[in-house]
């Protein structure tokens, strides 16, 4: 059995993994999450972890928010923390910006998870076509949603994410790595 280990910087990527990876991968690959207590943290401890991790025959997946930062260096750093792990072959994912732009991308989830069927029509504003390039996804959550938290609306959205229909390039990018990594592990 494979099993896919997640390093997170955060426990709202966990939530909102937990909701869309039974759509993306097979049901008899087994998954484990490694919660860290922010970027620093991550990037701190994740080579430790991972050297540490007794099951040789796990995948790793570190997945990291972008925020402000540039995303070729972060991820070239985080794979360089992936090699002094032991595992260069890691697969390293950005949220570009910041993981809520998955959800922009998809903002018929957005509408399922809170009960606004009307939201969807948000798709089509030119502003919300590239969910990646929005300066704060939150912020724009919050316009229709102004309660929205981060945790509860990853646990809530995570579960309507679309494969398919989501229109962050990130998101996008990090499915397809998934198959990959798994297709080349025989597991998918």
């Amino acid at each position: 059995m494979t099993t896919l280990v997640f390093l997170l910087e955060e426990p709202s990527a966990k939530d909102a993994l937990e909701g869309v990876l039974p759509k993306i991968i097979p049901r008899d690959v087994r998954v484990e999450y490694l919660l860290f207590e922010g970027k620093q943290d991550l990037e701190k401890r994740m080579a430790r972890k991972i050297r540490g991790w007794l099951d040789k025959h796990s995948l790793f997946v570190v997945l990291r928010d972008q925020d402000n930062g540039d995303c070729q260096v972060i991820k070239q750093r985080l794979m360089e923390r992936c090699g002094e792990g032991g595992r260069p072959e890691t697969l390293v994912r950005i949220a570009c910006r910041e993981l809520e732009s998955w959800f922009v991308g998809d903002w018929q989830a957005v509408g399922e998870a809170f009960n606004l069927p009307n939201l969807h029509k948000q798709s089509a504003k030119a502003i919300y076509r590239n969910p990646d390039k929005l300066g704060s996804s939150v912020t724009e959550l919050r316009k229709f949603i102004p309660t929205y938290q981060k945790r509860d609306g990853a646990r809530r959205i995570g579960h309507h994410l679309d494969v398919e229909r989501n229109r962050s390039r990130s998101f996008q990018v990090f499915v397809q790595g998934l198959n990959r990594l798994l297709a080349e592990q025989g597991a998918a």
